[in-house]
């Protein structure tokens, strides 16, 4: 009985994560190890590790954020050139189909190419 509980006691709760997570705890701990100085001199060196984990994952955030900025100006264009050429279509289709002749018949045209345009 004495040998299990000090089995127990013996164990490290991080063998009881999932592998993945066993495997994002090792790199996050070791990209913190760039700060082992720091966190060496602190009084609880393992709340100050804990600490300089969530200084590396800020800056990954970060860098996150600025790639995301980057990327956001392409598609915003793409999806903008996407809705021209939709309207395009979508007005020809209509003048095809309706062939307006006056000027009433022409707003009525934009204002069902403009409800097509919602879906």
């Amino acid at each position: 009985m004495e040998l299990i509980r000090m089995a127990e006691e013996n164990e490290d709760w991080k063998d009881f994560l999932a592998p993945e997570a066993q495997k994002t705890l090792a790199e996050l701990l070791n990209s913190a190890k760039r700060h082992k100085g720091a966190y060496m001199q602190a009084e609880d060196v393992k709340v100050a590790q804990l600490w300089t984990a969530l200084v590396e994952l800020k800056k990954q955030l970060d860098e996150m954020e600025k790639l995301q900025v980057k990327t956001e100006e392409p598609f915003r264009a793409i999806v903008e050139m996407g809705d021209v050429e939709k309207r395009r279509a979508i007005e020809r289709v209509i003048r095809g189909m309706i062939r307006p002749e006056d000027e009433s018949a022409e707003e009525a045209t934009h204002k069902l190419v403009d409800s097509l345009m919602k879906f």
